[in-house]
């Protein structure tokens, strides 16, 4: 079965694509970028916008959660997610950008990050993401909607540790697809959380002002 969906609709926004938070991978951005290492990537109290020309992802599920953050003035909260995972994926054409604002002197600076633009993707396994907004489209293989969070076995399950912290409902709706494409994708997301993450011609950049990838 095949599902095809374009921008505006509730998939568009739904969905997913798995990037790391653009902070944490420029600090160990020359590791990623020679060989594959695990990593945990979320930028405290800051979402960041990511684009990619093209991702597809094999063994995919989806299901929402809370996730737990801080605000930039240090405060605790829960954010809705939708958390969304890839047992594993390529990524073609990847930019990545963060904006920090108010810092003394200089304003609001950002950090840009692209990857996979060479020929060669990026690479990733185990890919967990908590996203906040997604447009892309998107083209899914067999897919499930509506089984319970414990019973999807195309995607890598629930992250490790969620059900412990009462992160996400293991009876709660989830969905799932033997493979997924998405292309010509804007997202916001909060973290993300991979086995191993290699990235290919990684770049990064940082500049006054506010420069993001869209």
């Amino acid at each position: 079965m095949e599902s095809q969906v374009r921008g505006g609709t509730r998939w568009k926004r739904f969905a997913v694509v798995m990037v790391p938070s653009v902070a944490a991978t420029a600090a160990i951005g020359v590791g990623l970028a020679q060989g594959a290492l695990a990593a945990s990537f979320s930028v405290s109290g800051q979402s960041f916008k990511v684009t990619t020309d093209k991702l597809v992802g094999e063994g995919f599920s989806q299901y929402g959660a809370l996730e737990d953050g801080y605000t930039l003035k240090g405060d605790k909260v829960k954010r809705p997610v939708a958390v969304s995972a890839f047992k594993t994926a390529t990524i073609t054409g990847m930019c990545q950008s963060v904006v920090t604002p108010n810092v003394p002197v200089l304003g609001s600076v950002s950090l840009k990050l692209t990857a996979g633009d060479g020929g060669t993707p990026v690479e990733a396994q185990n890919l967990y993401i908590d996203v906040a907004d997604l447009q892309a489209d998107a083209t899914f293989k067999n897919i499930d909607i509506g089984v319970a969070a414990k019973d999807a076995t195309k995607g890598p399950g629930i992250a490790k540790g969620e059900v412990e912290q009462q992160k996400a409902n293991p009876f709660g709706f989830a969905q799932q697809a033997d493979e997924v494409t998405l292309t010509d994708v804007k997202q916001t997301a909060w973290a993300t959380t991979a086995g191993t993450f290699k990235l290919s011609g990684l770049k990064m950049s940082l500049s006054k002002g506010v420069k993001e990838c869209y």
